[in-house]
C-alpha cells in the first residue's frame, strides 16, 4: 500500500511535499506505468500542477510542484542556475577518509537506466560532510550542486562508499537486506518572489528505523 505524500507548504505559486520512499515522483514507463505517483496525489488535491524536479522512487524527501506556468518557469530557472540549496542525508557503507570534501566526477546515463562516473558524462558536483560515524557505516550530509540522475548514489559508489539499501549500486545481496534506500532530501532553501524560503523535513520513520540498526 502506497503512503501518501505529506503537504509541507502551499501558497498560490507552489507546493512543497514530503515524498515517502517507494513512491514514484512522476509517471514511469514499462512495468511501472500503472503505479500511482506523488504528482497524482498532489493533483487530486490541487488540480493541475507542474513538475519542477523529481526524486528517485527509492528516495524520500522534499519536492516542489509549481501551480502555474510562470511559477514553473521561475523554478526551472532557479534549479538550472543552481540557486536552490539542497541537502540530503545518506547512510553510506564504511568510513570516508575525508570528512568534508567535494566529489567532482562526470556522470553518464546509459540506456539501461543505470548511471556511472564516466569521463564522457555530464558535469556533476556533490559536496558532503560526515555527520556521524558508526561501526560499519557513516551518516553524511550531501549537497548536490548539479542534478544528474542518481548523482549522489553514483558519486558515493564511485569513491567506494555506496549507500546502504541501494540494490542498484553496490553489493546487491547485502543491500537487499534493508527495506529502503538510505537517502533522504531533507532540506530546501531558495529565494522566490522577493521572499526567502527554507524547508526542513521532519524525521522519516522508515529512514530512522534502518539507521537505528547501525547505531
Amino acid at each position: 500500500m502506497l503512503i501518501k505524500p505529506e503537504i509541507v507548504f502551499e501558497n498560490p505559486s507552489f507546493i512543497v511535499i514530503d515524498k515517502p520512499a517507494g513512491l514514484l515522483s512522476i509517471k514511469a514507463r514499462g512495468s511501472l506505468a500503472a503505479e500511482k505517483t506523488a504528482a497524482d496525489f498532489v493533483r487530486e488535491k490541487y488540480g493541475d500542477v507542474f513538475i519542477v524536479h523529481r526524486l528517485d522512487k527509492e528516495t524520500s524527501g522534499l519536492m516542489i510542484f509549481a501551480r502555474n506556468p510562470q511559477a514553473h518557469k521561475d523554478f526551472s530557472c532557479l534549479f538550472e542556475e543552481r540557486k536552490v540549496e539542497k541537502k540530503y542525508m545518506a547512510l553510506v557503507w564504511g568510513h570516508l577518509e575525508k570528512k568534508r570534501s567535494v566529489i567532482d566526477k562526470r556522470v553518464k546515463e546509459f540506456s539501461s537506466g543505470r548511471c556511472a562516473a564516466d569521463f564522457d558524462g555530464k558535469d556533476s558536483i556533490t559536496e558532503y560532510f560526515v555527520k556521524e560515524e558508526f561501526e560499519k557505516t557513516s551518516l553524511v550530509w550531501a549537497m548536490p550542486k548539479t542534478g544528474r540522475r542518481h548523482q549522489i548514489r553514483v558519486h558515493f559508489y564511485s569513491i567506494g562508499h555506496p549507500l546502504v539499501g541501494d540494490a542498484l549500486y553496490g553489493d546487491i545481496r547485502e543491500n537487499k537486506k534493508y527495506p529502503r534506500l538510505m537517502l533522504r532530501a531533507f532540506h530546501l532553501a531558495f529565494e522566490y518572489g522577493g521572499g526567502k524560503f527554507s524547508f526542513t523535513a521532519a524525521k522519516d520513520p522508515s529512514f530512522e528505523s534502518v539507521l537505528s540498526v547501525f547505531k
